[in-house]
């Protein structure tokens, strides 16, 4: 049986052997979940995520440079519309004066009259023309001029983030780029230690839900802290007294903001991770869906899925209810500041200190300066978010890689097939050892059958020569050449594998034989699926060759899926094969069949193969008898039954009744 696919009495072996086995850390259909990991700070994951967009600075320069001019153009914008109101007022109020005086005169008179407020409400009215009604045309110039302002301004907006979501998409796509190389780069057992949906949540949930968060918070982070710079610039312009109440408003938030943050960052970490573990159960539910209800553990699995729902729930609950509050607290306090604003600034213009174009635009200015904060304050939980799901990417960009391959990797022009082991010693935990100082010679197109009970280290031993796993101790050679010393894909290139748990992507069965040569031709594609008995199954089929299979194919039996995944060997056209019980799926009569497949397949090529019917090895020029890890016996067929040893009761236990009959 494969490595991937174990019994459970397999997975309880491995488990004994330590916490580097598969085993141990797998999930089934009915895991609860991996334990919650100590979330990183955030202010070290938020600058290494802003550090991504490093390639980008030309774009982010000319995002800049428009966010800067877009706000200073809206920032203009409110002081010129003052203008307007002025023109207004003062349209208003000179036509209560009479004409033909100055509007000195008139104030001089006023004050005889004792309307001392009202003569300082004129003086302070620079636009006032005595007897003068409302001058439409300064009004209608003025209009056209802040229209004009606000138009280029969005237009630089619209800009900006144009450029923004170009840096931000190739950013993501870089990223996504990253990680898929480093998923090629992690040794096999970091995904051994890895439950499948977890892994899946991290590459495609975490990543798509950073890029929504740095699409969605960059540009508004950038544009409200320039408008917060050009707001406070212009109000004290128009007035320190009320910049300076306004500017309280600035602490107050950020403490509000800080404390609340701070609360609900666990929380939005905890969400995320609670999300993958959901991912896990359910795809791992799923996937075993068939022996769930064998078993009649529906109950267990929704029970399972209860649980860790429950924790999102809880998770997601508190993350957003606790960010929530950020919004409708900045909101109270702005409301506040511009309340008093509103009431000091009517009392200046009455005054005489102040126009009311200039209150005007001062309230507009509170306004626009508050709005940001409040933006950033509702964009705290959405960049909590995305940076609880950087900190789960960023664990899988620095998890260790598999060992360094050689900087110039031998070449094998013409493999024949000979493997050694030399003084090999293995443990997937150093504390427990499985495989030590083995010593194996396996000349060119010798079969060698490898058997033993559960746990022995079969597997093991063939997943050392595709080097899936590094050695603790001694060396494997090919044709007298160190493994490490070739390159990985120039070993695995030598090598055709066939596990009995079939593996068939979406496409035609003419594809996936050729996954195994994508340069064969066709009449190659045609030969191995004769060779391996494909083609009688194949005619049957609607569209033949170009029958197009489903996700899990389906559309053809367990046995006809193993004639592919064979076919596409053959097709590779290895130096060496492995065949790990890979007849298992198949009836009698086509295993009889792919046998004699497989002789002519063998012919001048080494070929090792995990058997747990030991009848199918009878013709193995060499049988290893394998326990905890060690070869115990080896010979022929017949030399192992006559010894009387491991491999005679391995035997008996499976044909007892055919070893009692009487010879002959």
């Amino acid at each position: 049986m494969s490595e991937g696919v174990k019994t459970a009495e397999e997975k309880a072996a491995e488990a004994r052997r330590g916490p580097g086995s598969r085993a141990t850390n797998r999930h089934g259909p009915m895991a609860i979940g991996i334990p919650a990991e100590k979330p990183a700070s955030f202010r070290p994951s938020a600058k290494r995520l802003l550090g991504l967009l490093r390639p980008e600075r030309t774009s982010l320069y000319a995002v800049l440079a428009f966010a800067v001019s877009s706000v200073a153009l809206n920032a203009v914008g409110p002081k010129i519309l003052g203008r307007a109101t002025d023109l207004i007022f003062a349209g208003v109020v000179g036509r209560q004066l009479p004409a033909g005086v100055s509007r000195d005169q008139a104030v001089a008179d006023l004050r005889l009259n004792g309307n001392g407020t009202f003569a300082d409400l004129v003086e302070g009215m620079p636009f006032l023309v005595p007897g003068a009604g409302i001058d439409f045309g300064a009004v209608g110039r003025v209009l056209l001029v802040v229209l004009a302002i606000y138009v280029v301004a969005s237009l630089l907006q619209w800009a900006m983030s144009w450029i923004l979501t170009g840096a931000v998409n190739r950013t993501i796509f870089e990223l996504r780029s990253s990680v898929e190389d480093k998923l090629n780069r992690l040794p096999l057992p970091y995904f051994d230690n890895q439950p499948r949906g977890e892994l899946l949540s991290r590459v495609t949930n975490d990543i798509d839900n950073v890029a929504q968060s740095l699409q969605q918070t960059l540009s508004q982070l950038l544009t409200s802290l320039l408008t917060v710079v050009a707001m406070v610039a212009m109000m004290l312009y128009i007035s320190p007294l009320l910049a300076v109440i306004a500017l309280v408003t600035i602490p107050v938030s950020m403490l509000v903001t800080a404390a609340i943050g701070k609360r609900s960052q666990k929380h939005f970490v905890q969400q995320w991770k609670s999300t993958g573990e959901l991912n896990g159960i359910v795809e791992e539910t799923f996937t075993g869906h068939q022996l769930v209800k064998v078993f009649g553990r529906q109950e267990e699995a929704r029970e399972a899925f209860r649980a860790k729902n429950d924790d999102l729930f809880d998770a997601g609950f508190g993350a957003q209810f606790i960010s929530g509050i950020i919004m409708p607290t900045m909101m109270f306090i702005g409301n506040l500041n511009y309340v008093v604003i509103a009431v000091v600034g009517g009392l200046r213009v009455a005054s005489g200190s102040m126009t009311l174009g200039d209150v005007q635009a001062f309230i507009q200015y509170s306004r626009q300066f508050t709005q940001p904060l409040t933006q950033v304050a509702s964009m705290a939980n959405l960049l909590q978010s995305g940076v609880a799901s950087a900190e789960r990417v960023f664990d899988v960009l620095d998890a260790p890689e598999q060992q360094a391959e050689s900087a110039s990797p031998t070449v094998l022009d013409d493999p024949h097939g000979r493997v050694e082991f030399e003084d090999v010693s293995f443990a997937y935990a150093p504390e427990t050892p499985l495989i030590e100082h083995l010593d194996l010679t396996v000349e060119p197109g010798q079969m060698v059958a490898i058997v033993g009970p559960t746990g022995a280290g079969k597997t093991t031993l063939v997943n050392l020569i595709m080097r899936f796993y590094e050695l603790d101790s001694g060396r494997i050679t090919l044709d007298g050449v160190d493994i490490t010393d070739l390159s990985r894909r120039g070993l695995r290139r030598e090598i055709g594998m066939v596990l009995q748990d079939t593996w068939l992507f979406g496409g035609t069965i003419r594809d996936n034989i050729a996954y195994g040569r994508p340069d064969a031709s066709e009449e190659e594609v045609l030969a191995a699926a004769r060779a391996t008995y494909v083609d009688r199954f194949v005619h049957s089929l609607p569209d033949g060759y170009d029958t197009v299979l489903d996700a899990e194919a389906g559309n053809i039996s367990a046995g006809e899926k193993q004639l592919i995944t064979i076919a596409r060997a053959f097709l590779s056209d290895p130096a060496l094969l492995i065949l790990d019980e890979a007849t298992s799926s198949v009836d009698t009569r086509t295993e009889l069949l792919v046998q004699h497949a497989m002789s002519a397949l063998r012919q001048d090529r080494t070929s090792f193969v995990i058997a747990h019917r030991l009848s199918t090895i009878r013709d193995a020029d060499l049988i290893l008898v394998m326990e905890d890890g060690r070869i115990v016996e080896q010979g022929s067929h017949a030399d192992l039954l006559a010894r009387g040893g491991a491999f005679a009761d391995l035997y008996a236990a499976q044909f007892r009744s055919a070893v009692a009959e009487p010879a002959g």
